[in-house]
C-alpha cells in the first residue's frame, strides 16, 4: 500500500487528492459545489450534490494518479465545518438541505440564549460563542420547522452530522455513525474538558441524544469504504475539520506556532498547547487536534469572507470576469484614494461577532472606480486578520512575535499576501504545498496507517514556498489602520 487519499469536502468546492507515502501529492479532482441562498443571510448546500461530488473526485483523482484500492493505505476526510445535516438513519436520505456554517437564520434564537443569560455558560463549557455560526441552533432550527422531525428525533430515526459524518456515513454504507474531536468541537453541544457532548447544552436547545453519533480521535480507524465504490475496500483512518487539518499540514504542533488558510473565509489558529485559554477578546478556544489521547488546544479567530469578497467583485459587481484578474486591476488604483470595504456581507465575525452588520464601501469620490474597490477587497482581509492577531495575542501572553504560515487559494495573489505582512508588521511564509488542508487529512490517515512518520518528524518535512516580508512605512500603516477601525465603527451604527 503506497498511496493516500485525502476528502477534501469545502464550502465552494469538493476536491479529492491522492498523495504517495511521503505525502508529495500526486494526482486531484475538483467540482464546484452549487451555493443555494433561500432568502437574505440564508445560506444551503444540496447533500446529494456533495456526495456526488466526492464519489467523482475520488474515482477520478484515483484515475489520474493510476491507482487502485488495494494501493491505499488509508483515506482521510476533511471538511468545512460546521454545517449541519439531519438524516433519516433508514434511508440515509437529508430531511432538508444542509444549513452552511455562514447561515444567520439562527441570529435571532442565539441572541435570546444570550439576553437569557446563558452566553457565559456555554462558553465556559465550549470556548465558543452564542453564535448562528455553529451548529447546534441550526439543528434545533430543523428539528423545529421540518415537519415530524422532533418526534422521529426523539424515537431515534434521525442522525445528525456535520459534513465529515455524513460522508462517513454514506461512505461506510450506515455502518458508522461518527464525529471528530475537532467538529464536535464547533458544533456548541461539546464540553472541551469533559470530551463529550454536554448534557445541559443539549437541554438548553431541546437537542435528543439520540441525534448525536460518537467522537473520536482525528488519526482512528473510523470504518471501511463500501468495495463498490471505489473497486475495493479502503480504511478511513483519518477526520479533522478543515482548519484543523490545515493547522496540521502547516506542521503547527508547537505551542506559539500561527497558521491562516485564506479560502471563502479566513480561519486563523494559533495552538497554545494541551490546556484551553479562555478568551477575553471574543476568539475561540477550540481543539487543534488529538493524536494517542493527547489533546491539543488553539485559539481561533474566524473571518467569514476573504476569498469570497473576490467572488463578490466578479459575480455582483461584475467588475472582472475571472478571480484572477483582481490583483493586476488592484495594482491600478491611485494611492491617494482611501477606500475601505467593510465585507460583513454575512455579519462580522471575530472578534466582533455582530451578525446584524452588512457589508459597506467607505471613503469613495469622484475619482474613485473599480480598481480602488478591488484594492480596498483584497486589504480587507489584512486588515481583518491583524484584528485576529491583536486579540490573540491580548489573550495569550506566551505569544512572542511570530510568523504567520499560510495557505489557500488567495496565498496565490501577492498583492494580498503583500499587504498582510505590512499591515501586521510580521513575516508571511507560503507554504510549498498549497493545499495544506488535504494535506493534513492525508497526514492524519498516513500516520494511523503506520506509513508516516510522528507529528515531530512530520513538522520537520515543512517546505517554505515564499517569504513576505513587511515594508510599509510605519506612519502609513497607523493610518490605514486607524481608517479601518473607524469604517468598523460607522459599519456597526458606531459601536466597536
Amino acid at each position: 500500500m503506497t498511496h493516500l487519499i485525502a476528502i477534501d469536502q469545502g464550502t465552494t468546492s469538493t476536491r479529492a487528492m491522492v498523495f504517495d507515502a511521503q505525502l508529495a501529492p500526486v494526482a486531484s479532482a475538483q467540482q464546484e459545489l452549487r451555493q443555494i441562498y433561500p432568502q437574505p443571510g440564508w445560506v444551503e448546500h444540496d447533500p446529494e450534490e456533495i456526495w456526488a461530488a466526492v464519489v467523482a473526485t475520488v474515482r477520478a483523482a484515483m484515475q489520474k494518479a493510476n491507482v487502485q484500492a488495494k494501493d491505499i493505505a488509508g483515506l482521510g476526510i476533511t471538511n468545512q465545518r460546521e454545517t449541519t445535516i439531519v438524516w433519516d438513519r433508514a434511508t440515509g436520505k437529508p430531511i432538508h438541505n444542509a444549513i452552511v456554517w455562514q447561515d444567520r437564520r439562527t441570529a435571532d434564537a442565539c441572541a435570546r440564549l444570550v439576553r437569557e443569560g446563558h452566553e457565559a455558560m456555554v462558553a465556559r463549557k465550549t470556548g465558543l460563542l452564542c453564535d448562528p455560526y455553529f451548529s447546534a441552533s441550526k439543528i434545533a432550527w430543523l428539528l423545529d420547522h421540518v415537519e415530524g422531525a422532533r418526534t422521529a428525533a426523539a424515537q431515534g430515526r434521525l442522525a445528525f452530522g456535520t459534513v465529515d459524518t455524513f460522508l462517513l456515513w454514506r461512505l461506510t454504507g450506515g455502518a458508522t455513525h461518527a464525529t471528530d474531536v475537532t467538529n464536535a468541537s464547533r458544533t456548541m453541544l461539546f464540553g472541551l474538558r469533559g470530551g463529550g457532548w454536554d448534557e445541559d447544552l443539549r437541554r438548553l436547545l431541546n437537542i435528543p441524544e439520540e441525534l448525536l453519533g460518537r467522537v473520536g480521535e482525528n488519526a482512528e480507524h473510523y470504518g471501511t469504504v463500501m468495495p463498490e465504490l471505489f473497486g475495493g475496500a479502503i480504511r478511513i483512518l483519518g477526520m479533522a475539520g478543515d482548519q484543523q487539518a490545515a493547522t496540521i499540514g502547516q506542521g503547527c504542533f508547537f505551542p506559539g506556532m500561527m497558521k491562516a488558510t485564506y479560502g471563502t473565509g479566513c480561519f486563523a489558529l494559533l495552538n497554545t498547547g494541551d490546556a484551553p485559554v479562555p478568551s477575553r477578546h471574543r476568539l475561540l478556544t477550540t481543539v487543534a487536534y488529538q493524536i494517542d489521547g493527547k489533546r491539543v488546544f488553539a485559539l481561533e479567530g474566524a473571518i467569514f469572507v476573504a476569498g469570497a469578497a473576490v467572488q463578490w467583485l466578479r459575480d455582483g459587481l461584475r467588475i472582472i470576469k475571472h478571480a484572477s484578474e483582481v490583483n493586476a486591476l488592484a495594482e491600478k488604483a491611485d494611492p491617494a484614494e482611501r477606500v475601505y470595504l467593510v465585507p460583513a456581507f454575512v455579519g462580522l465575525g471575530a472578534p466582533y461577532w455582530d451578525p446584524q452588520a452588512r457589508g459597506a464601501l467607505f471613503g469613495l469620490t469622484r475619482q474613485s472606480g473599480p480598481a480602488e474597490i478591488a484594492k480596498a477587497a483584497l486589504e480587507s482581509v489584512g486588515y481583518q486578520t491583524r484584528d485576529l492577531l491583536e486579540a490573540m495575542r491580548a489573550d495569550w501572553p506566551g505569544m512572542a512575535d511570530t510568523v504567520l504560515r499560510v495557505d489557500g487559494g488567495m496565498t496565490e495573489s501577492q498583492f494580498s499576501m503583500q499587504f498582510l505582512a505590512d499591515i501586521l508588521d510580521a513575516p508571511v511564509d507560503v507554504a510549498a504545498i498549497s493545499e495544506t488542508t488535504a494535506l493534513g487529512a492525508a497526514y492524519l490517515a498516513g500516520t494511523k496507517a503506520g506509513v508516516c512518520p510522528d507529528p515531530q518528524g512530520f513538522a520537520k518535512t515543512w517546505r517554505l514556498s515564499r517569504r513576505y516580508a513587511p515594508g510599509l512605512d510605519a506612519d502609513v500603516r497607523a493610518r490605514k489602520w486607524a481608517g479601518w477601525h473607524d469604517a468598523i465603527r460607522r459599519t456597526r451604527g458606531g459601536s466597536t
